[in-house]
């Protein structure tokens, strides 16, 4: 497997060899007794053959935000599917003393990543965008913004492990000292 860590980033490429079912990547998270690493979750989703059929019951857009389906959950570790539409994206935020990873299913995702400075409040550092098939981490502390860019033309598909799950989260502004809370709502299960 092919993983590049950087500035609390992890992008990596999936192996070419072994692969799990969707099934089992439930199973295991479910199986979890305490949160997983951040290259250990990586290695599951790279390894993780989903079909269109494993995610049907939790696909589903709305207008105005994008959509959260919670797969499962435990203490330990939740995964999340997440669906946009073009223009849709998250507030500047951080997860809290969570770790997450995020597979790219279907569609372009864009990730700005910010850093936090006394006096000068939330500055820009770098963005990327991820393509279907990639998949993107996010370790302690991350502060970024995904989302579907306008210009992509088509939805967006995402699948999401947190560990441990997210709760409260801080959001910020560029610029701006100001962090504010904020609690993700997610489609019932």
């Amino acid at each position: 497997m092919s993983t590049q860590v950087s500035d609390n980033n992890v992008t990596t490429q999936p192996p070419k060899t072994v692969s799990i079912t969707f099934a089992e990547l439930i199973e295991t998270l479910q199986g979890q007794a305490s949160p997983p690493s951040l290259e250990q979750i990586s290695s599951w989703l790279a390894a993780t053959e989903i079909t269109s059929t494993d995610l049907e019951p939790y696909l589903g857009f709305k207008e105005g935000n994008y959509w959260r389906h919670r797969v499962c959950r435990n203490g330990a570790v939740e995964m999340l599917v997440l669906c946009w539409r073009p223009g849709q994206r998250t507030p500047i935020h951080d997860h809290n003393g969570s770790h997450g990873v995020v597979k790219i299913q279907q569609g372009v995702l864009w990730e700005s990543n910010f850093r936090y400075e006394e006096g000068r409040g939330l500055c820009y550092k770098n963005g990327r965008e991820c393509r279907s098939g990639e998949i993107t981490g996010a370790d302690v502390p991350d502060i970024h913004q995904l989302g579907n860019p306008e210009v992509s033309g088509q939805d967006l598909i995402t699948i999401h492990v947190y560990a441990p799950p997210l709760g409260v989260l801080h959001t910020y502004k560029v610029g701006s000292p100001q962090i504010d809370l904020y609690t993700p709502n997610d489609n019932p299960e």
